[in-house]
């Protein structure tokens, strides 16, 4: 069963983006049919990596960057690839530190100095997973569909450890919802 929840700040994403400008778009998780047709009003090309799928991520023992190398296998996209925007999602709550400094590392060459994002975080700790599938309808519009089963490592950071967490991000906003969860909006920063 798919749901909405209003976004006060997806829109943020879109305000600047000239409508005949080439637009290229990281989309972490699953394809979803109003995405697509979301993004089809736009001049673009999307990549969906669906990480959600590949959890928990976590090192490999005694393997010295095994966590580089599994970002690095995933995350292969063609050269000359720049995202203007990133939709995280939740996924920073699903990994521990060190996965989130690999990914980021990993994603850094692709990023642009205007580079932004999208995603959530936790206000509390103590807020449970929503373990949901998100797309977008509208640029203010999340669709929301539950996941057939929850998914494993869930271990949210507190929005002052985020802020470190994220080396190639500043949180340029954030909303606190009414679960507890906070919205973000990210600028890059190279």
């Amino acid at each position: 069963m798919t749901s909405t929840q209003p976004s006060k700040l997806l829109s943020n994403l879109f305000e600047n983006i000239d409508e005949d400008a080439r637009l290229t778009v990281l989309h972490i998780g699953p394809a979803l049919p109003e995405t697509v047709d979301f993004f089809s009003h736009f001049r673009c090309k999307l990549h969906f990596l669906d990480l959600f799928s590949e959890l928990p991520i976590e090192a490999e023992e005694d393997v010295p960057l095994s966590l580089d190398k599994q970002f690095a296998e995933l995350m292969q996209f063609p050269p000359g690839t720049h995202f203007d925007i990133c939709l995280f999602w939740d996924i920073f709550n699903y990994l521990g530190a060190d996965a989130i400094s690999s990914f980021l590392l990993t994603l850094r060459p692709y990023l642009r100095t205007d580079s932004m994002a999208h995603g959530f975080a936790v206000h509390n700790l103590r807020s449970s997973p929503v373990d949901q599938v998100y797309g977008i309808s509208e640029p203010q519009v999340l669709t929301l569909r539950s996941r057939a089963a929850p998914l494993r490592g869930y271990a949210p950071h507190p929005q002052s450890r985020m802020k470190t967490l994220l080396s190639c991000f500043d949180i340029g906003r954030t909303v606190l919802l009414a679960d507890s969860r906070l919205e973000m909006v990210l600028n890059a920063k190279l």
